[in-house]
């Protein structure tokens, strides 16, 4: 069961009972998405490229948070988004309506994502003229994809509760999905994930962190 709950910059996030925590940072979710996957990830990716189009892999879609914020910000820009979402257990609609996430972005953006998010669990959606939207309702370990993105947001719960997630292996399969000069961020830069991603041949780089965390990890993959 999921439990709505209210962060520290007003928007809500849910709490997983099965899992034991929440899937955002308790210290403002809407904070967090804007700060580690917007702005470290996608806008620094988009930065780095010379055409106007970005593709997104994301380990673990939730709530569609961080799929949304990037949705908007590709359509105000006219950047065309290809975007990958894992999800081994999504979210129902109405789960998804109660977030509120409708707030932050455009009526345009939230309905063209609400009216479609179950058939994008099944198959590859158009959003809009700019943004295509997968959710791959499959396992991290499972997930296959002959595509190469330019961004992978890794954004599964905690190494504390869901250490198969973290693994040396599931870091390797991960990175494996990212393009040459591609961009891996996450809000957790342990000791191990560093190691991890260094071995796949990435550059890491230490960055502050969202509130209530003092860092975060980008990486940047050379070869």
């Amino acid at each position: 069961m999921n439990i709505l709950t209210k962060t520290a910059d007003g928007s809500n996030t849910l709490f997983n009972e099965t899992v034991g925590e929440h899937y955002h940072s308790s210290n403002g979710a809407l904070q967090e998405s804007k700060h580690v996957f917007l702005e470290a990830g996608l806008k620094f990716a988009i930065a780095q490229k010379d055409e106007n189009e970005i593709s997104v892999l994301e380990v673990g879609f939730g709530t569609g948070l961080n799929f949304i914020l990037s949705f908007a910000h590709c359509e105000e820009n006219n950047i065309k988004l290809d975007y990958t979402g894992i999800e081994a257990f999504p979210l129902s609609k109405e789960v998804m309506e109660q977030t509120g996430y409708e707030e932050y972005v455009s009526s345009t953006v939230w309905q063209n994502f609400f009216s479609k998010y179950d058939d994008a669990l099944n198959n590859k959606q158009s959003l809009s003229s700019y943004c295509e939207l997968e959710i791959a309702n499959t396992t991290l370990a499972n997930f296959k994809s002959s595509t190469k993105y330019d961004v992978i947001y890794f954004d599964a719960f905690s190494v504390q509760h869901q250490p198969e997630m973290w693994t040396d292996e599931m870091i390797a399969h991960t990175c494996s999905f990212l393009n040459v000069g591609g961009v891996f961020v996450s809000y957790s830069i342990t000791g191990n994930l560093k190691r991890a991603v260094k071995s796949c041949g990435l550059k890491v780089e230490k960055l502050p962190g969202a509130a209530g965390k003092r860092e975060m990890l980008r990486a940047v993959k050379q070869s």
